[in-house]
C-alpha cells in the first residue's frame, strides 16, 4: 500500500512522463528522514529533471511543503536506470567495418573542451565603464526594501 507521499509524487510524475506505467517509487526511512527513490523510463528522465534541473527542484519543493505539513523530512532521488553509472562516460555506438571504411577519419573522444579562445578581451575603458554601471545598478538594488 502506497503512502500519501508516494501517491503524491507518483501523481505528479505520471502526469509529466510519456510512459506512466513505468513509474515506480520506493520509500525508505533512515535517520535523515524519508527517501523516495523515483524510477522512470530512460526516455522520460529528461522530462523529470527538466532544464537545468528545474522540474526536479520543483518536485522537491512540493515534497518539502508536504513534509512541513506532516512533520517529516523528504528527499527525492531520481534513480539512473539506463544502465550507466553517474560519472561514467558513455561510449560511442558500435560501428561495423563497412560504415567505418566509409568515414574519412575516426572519431576521437574529447576529454576537455578549451573555450578560452572564444572569450573576447574587453578594452580597459569599456570594461571599467561596464563595471561602474553594474556596480551602480547593484547599489540601487541594495536600497530596495524587500
Amino acid at each position: 500500500m502506497a503512502t500519501i507521499d508516494q501517491q503524491f509524487v507518483e501523481y505528479i510524475v505520471k502526469t509529466l512522463v510519456n510512459n506512466p506505467d513505468k513509474v515506480s517509487i520506493d520509500r525508505t526511512i533512515d535517520e535523515k528522514g524519508v527517501l523516495l527513490s523515483l524510477e522512470v523510463d530512460p526516455e522520460d528522465v529528461g522530462r523529470i529533471i527538466g532544464r537545468r534541473g528545474a522540474t526536479a527542484q520543483s518536485i522537491r519543493t512540493l515534497l518539502r511543503a508536504l513534509g512541513t505539513k506532516n512533520d517529516a523530512r523528504y528527499n527525492l532521488k531520481i534513480v539512473n536506470n539506463d544502465g550507466f553509472e553517474p560519472g561514467e562516460k558513455k561510449s560511442a555506438p558500435a560501428v561495423d567495418a563497412e560504415s567505418e571504411s566509409e568515414s574519412e577519419a575516426p572519431a576521437e573522444e574529447i576529454d576537455e573542451i578549451d573555450d578560452s579562445d572564444d572569450v573576447e578581451e574587453i578594452d580597459d575603458e569599456d570594461g571599467s565603464e561596464l563595471a561602474k554601471k553594474t556596480r551602480a545598478e547593484l547599489a540601487d538594488l541594495d536600497d530596495l526594501d524587500i
